[in-house]
C-alpha cells in the first residue's frame, strides 16, 4: 500500500505544471526615468510627479510567465509645481503620507499585445486601497537597454484620493493621468 501511494504522490507531482524560471533582472535608470501624473485644478491643467520611488523588474518577452514588476513610491515625494498644493498633498485629504506612506503596484501577470506592445495585469495600493489595475505599456529592448513607456487613468476617489470638500469633482475631476517613462539596463 506504502508503493502504491508513493508512486501516485510521484504520478501527481510530475502531473504538476512547472513553474516558469525567473526572467532576467533589470536596474533602472532613475535619473532618464520618470513616473508622473496630470490633472486640472478649477478648469488649469497642471502636471506632476514622484520624486522618490523602487522598482524590482524581471522582464522578458519570451518568458512572460517568468516576468514580474514591484514598484513602490513614497507617496511624500509628490510634487505638482505649486508649493500649497505639493503641501496640500501630504495632508489626509489627500495622499495621507504619515498613515499611508507608500503606494506599490504589484504584477500578477503580462500578455503581448504585438509591435512591441504589452499589458501588465496587477493590483494596485494606495491610502489602504488595493485595486485591480490593467497597465498598457510599450517597450523597445536594444541590446541590454530596454525603454519602457505606458499611460493609464487612475480614479482617484476609488483610493481616496480627495477626501471631504474634495470628494467632489467639480475642482478636480476624478480620473487622473499617470504616465511611466523607464529606462533600464540588464
Amino acid at each position: 500500500m506504502r508503493r502504491l501511494l508513493a508512486a501516485l504522490a510521484v504520478l501527481l507531482l510530475a502531473a504538476l505544471p512547472a513553474a516558469a524560471a525567473p526572467a532576467p533582472a533589470w536596474t533602472v535608470d532613475k535619473a532618464a526615468s520618470k513616473i508622473a501624473f496630470a490633472s486640472t485644478f478649477g478648469g488649469q491643467g497642471f502636471n506632476g510627479g514622484f520624486g522618490r520611488w523602487e522598482a524590482a523588474i524581471r522582464f522578458d518577452p519570451n518568458n512572460l510567465a517568468g516576468s514580474s514588476a514591484v514598484v513602490s513610491i513614497d507617496t511624500a515625494s509628490a510634487f505638482s509645481g505649486d508649493k500649497d498644493r505639493d503641501a496640500a498633498l501630504k495632508e489626509p485629504n489627500w495622499f495621507s503620507v504619515k498613515a499611508f506612506p507608500k503606494a506599490t503596484y504589484r504584477t500578477i501577470g503580462f500578455k503581448a499585445l504585438g509591435g512591441g506592445r504589452y499589458q501588465a495585469t496587477g493590483t494596485l495600493t494606495l491610502r489602504g486601497q488595493s485595486k485591480p489595475l490593467t497597465l498598457p505599456f510599450t517597450l523597445v529592448i536594444t541590446g541590454n537597454q530596454a525603454k519602457m513607456t505606458a499611460r493609464v487613468t487612475v480614479n482617484r476617489l476609488a483610493f481616496g484620493v480627495g477626501q471631504n470638500e474634495w470628494k467632489k469633482t467639480n475642482v478636480i475631476p476624478d480620473p487622473v493621468t499617470v504616465s511611466i517613462a523607464l529606462t533600464a539596463q540588464r
